[in-house]
């Protein structure tokens, strides 16, 4: 606690320190950096130190990203990379008003969200849905809950489990925000935004260089916002202070602070009624909104060393250390609509988690002959301490766990006790991870490369079951884990690539939350079992158009091994068995058509089958077969633009029990953009344009999200 209070003092104090520079020396107009040098001459993968980089370091033009440093851990060209990727850049995100990853995957092939019990983000890869592959700028930001994109430069998604680059888990793929970070380029903008069911939101973004050596930044937010759902209310905040010094011609030094505040009513949708959504107006809540709340607050402070040594040797270090405190509530509807009624049930649960994760990467470029190499040597430390808690409520008007309202009223005030049950999470656990990793990147020629790479983890969790049920006390598990990757790539032509890949991810018995670790009095349980194998196998082929259009296609094959299932002939025991099976085909497209056309979008076929089990053959939840997207803005003057996008979905199920379906819809958007000045803009921006009735996702067959009306935004963003 002591550790805690002194972070927030220290943040408190950058934060008030920082604001009060900008405000007094930032210059009226932003015309031309403190620093107006040209970056030197670079070969391989050195990167400039006249300039300030940041992980995830992308050349963007518009809609258009060159190049990567996330998927390789240096700087990658895409069209190198034996990987299906989709970047969602800082224009992309303002011209369709995105505020979430929600938004984001909507036009990411391949990648869904589900409902994630109206209180964190669950995006589902290739079929396997996640609530912790999500980084900042590299490096693990795990815990439950929505992410906002106040302070983003572009969000990256790389499909595919690639444990050589992110670790353990990543079973489908990981999600990285790339944050903005201080630079020399003066820049002071404000963002207003108003829009449909009250909603209000204000974004501020403050950039300015003091010296030649030292330059500092700031964004923040502030949200209030109702929903079109009854009751369903939001309030968020952030701020994230951010620093850049030039330590000498060869050395840079990045620090950065966040202090995130998100407040909700956690929303579970309605129930569904004989295989189908229960039919009822969109706003209607199931459950008593007034005992549903949830509320996440995040410190986080990160720190990055670059550091050139010149030949070809070049060193990066990055440190981030976040301090998360997460509690929600639900009474919701917890089973179908049958006899006229609904079942409501109520829990809570509060996670508190501290990482601290450090990653050392040495990249030295040379050639030996004609053939050209790249090679990355890595360590990575880290370590979570998790602590969870949870409640089940009994309603004391009936003194059970269930509560039986008419569908007439679903929307209940009952007071709720809450208590711990036989197998409510009641513990605490330590993480520890130690990994090491080597990577080369090998051009034999021009038209011919390869990436392989393997790493290394040693993960430990010293797992503590508090609940007076536990037959166990204290689990201590250790998993090393090697993990491969290889992929090889052929340019026909120099703007196109043709791959094809092998990847490999662990997932530890300790789940993704690091909180689902138990032994069972009758058998050594999972402590003993081996983790969850992950295995992709990938072609694709990638190809510039022109040099900022963009198309890609990706073929793949994703199997899930290892699955621990009861056995069947002695259900106390686990046995392991194949899991499942996805396939799919991924198509995308981004960048400019013209000067005045931008797009961006991708279209997906996806099957998913369980492959062991009582619901072996089912489909798996929430993986439509066929999805399309496609945004389009088109600049008719410097002053006037307009924007269109279409998303289209099959039918798809809400879970593997395959029955209850959520019918396939195709919904519109559109927007308008005017520019008065260098210093003023607008825009208009419409979802659902045609008020479509549709479902949104799903978190079980009684949780189904139904989507939004037609709602508008108009937004205001100033330069001063």
């Amino acid at each position: 606690m002591e550790m805690k209070q002194a972070l927030c003092a220290v943040a408190l104090l950058l934060i008030c320190v920082t604001t009060l520079l900008l405000a007094v020396t930032l210059p009226a107009h932003a015309e031309e950096p403190v620093v107006p040098s040209t970056p030197p001459e670079t070969t391989g993968t050195v990167t400039p130190l006249q300039e300030v980089k940041v992980i995830g370091e992308s050349e963007t033009e518009g809609y258009a990203v060159k190049n990567t440093r996330t998927a390789t851990r240096t700087d990658t060209p895409l069209l190198d990379v034996p990987q299906s990727i989709t970047v969602v850049t800082q224009e992309q995100i303002r011209d369709q008003a995105m505020q979430n990853l929600g938004d984001v995957v909507r036009y990411v092939p391949g990648v869904g969200m589900a409902q994630g019990e109206g209180n964190r983000e669950t995006p589902i890869f290739r079929g396997n849905s996640s609530t912790s592959d999500f980084f900042v700028d590299g490096l693990r930001d795990d815990v439950q809950y929505f992410r906002d994109l106040y302070n983003i430069d572009r969000v990256e998604v790389l499909k595919g489990p690639n444990a050589m680059i992110f670790g353990r888990g990543g079973v489908g793929g990981v999600i990285n925000r790339v944050t903005r970070w201080a630079d020399w380029t003066p820049l002071r903008e404000v963002t207003l935004q108003l829009g449909s069911f009250e909603n209000a939101r204000t974004t501020f973004d403050l950039h300015q260089g003091f010296s030649d050596t030292f330059a500092a930044g700031v964004t923040g937010l502030y949200e209030d916002t109702n929903s079109y759902r009854d009751h369903v209310t939001l309030e968020r905040s952030g701020i994230n202070p951010t620093f850049a010094v030039k330590a000498g011609p060869d050395t840079q030094l990045r620090l950065g602070l966040e202090y995130f505040r998100d407040e909700r009513v956690a929303d579970r949708g309605i129930p569904s009624f004989q295989g189908r959504p229960f039919e009822t107006d969109e706003a209607t809540f199931f459950g008593d909104p007034g005992r549903s709340p949830t509320d996440t607050y995040v410190q986080a402070y990160t720190a990055f060393v670059d550091h050139d040594f010149g030949g070809g040797l070049s060193l990066r270090n990055a440190t981030r250390y976040g301090d998360y405190d997460k509690y929600y509530q639900n009474v919701f509807a917890s089973g179908a609509v049958s006899g006229g009624t609904v079942p409501i049930q109520a829990y809570n649960s509060d996670t508190q988690r501290e990482n601290l994760f450090n990653q050392t990467d040495l990249v030295y470029t040379f050639a030996t002959g004609s053939v050209a190499h790249t090679l990355l040597g890595g360590l990575e430390l880290g370590s979570q301490d998790t602590t969870n808690l949870r409640l089940t409520g009994t309603f004391v008007s009936t003194a059970t766990t269930t509560f039986n309202t008419p569908i007439s009223s679903p929307t209940i005030n009952e007071p709720v006790t809450f208590a711990p049950s036989a197998s409510d999470a009641n513990n605490n656990g330590r993480a520890t991870i130690a990994a090491v990793y080597v990577q080369d990147q090998i051009e034999f020629t021009p038209q011919i490369m390869t990436v392989f790479g393997l790493r290394y983890d040693h993960f430990k969790v010293n797992f503590h079951d508090d609940r007076a049920s536990a037959t166990v006390r204290q689990i201590i598990t250790k998993d090393d884990l090697l993990s491969p990757r290889l992929g090889l790539i052929y340019k026909p032509v120099e703007r196109a690539s043709i791959y094809t890949a092998y990847s490999l991810s662990y997932l530890p018995r300790a789940g993704e939350q690091l909180g689902s670790l138990s032994v069972s009095p009758t058998s050594t349980g999972n402590a003993a079992l081996e983790p969850e194998e992950f295995i992709n196998y990938e072609i694709g082929a990638k190809w510039d158009l022109r040099p900022d259009l963009a198309v890609s296609a990706a073929l793949y094959q994703l199997d899930r091994n290892n699955v621990a299932i009861p056995d069947p002939m002695i259900p106390t025991q686990l046995i392991l068995v194949d899991g499942q099976e996805t396939r799919g085909l991924e198509l995308g497209l981004s960048g400019r058509v013209t000067s005045d056309w931008s797009i961006a979008g991708g279209y997906a076929w996806q099957t998913g089958v369980l492959t062991a089990g009582s619901l072996s053959g089912a489909t798996l939840a929430q993986l439509p077969k066929h999805t399309f997207s496609l945004w389009n803005r088109y600049d008719f003057t410097p002053m006037w633009g307009a924007g269109l996008g279409v998303y289209a979905s099959d039918d798809w199920y809400a879970s593997t029990s395959n029955t209850v379906t959520l019918p396939g819809y195709a919904r519109l958007d559109a927007a308008v953009f005017f520019t008065l000045n260098r210093n003023l803009r607008a825009q208009l921006n419409v979802e659902n344009l045609l008020d479509e009735d549709y479902f949104l996702n799903a978190h079980n067959d009684n949780n189904l999200t139904p989507g939004s009306p037609a709602a508008v935004r108009v937004g205001l963003i100033a330069n001063f």
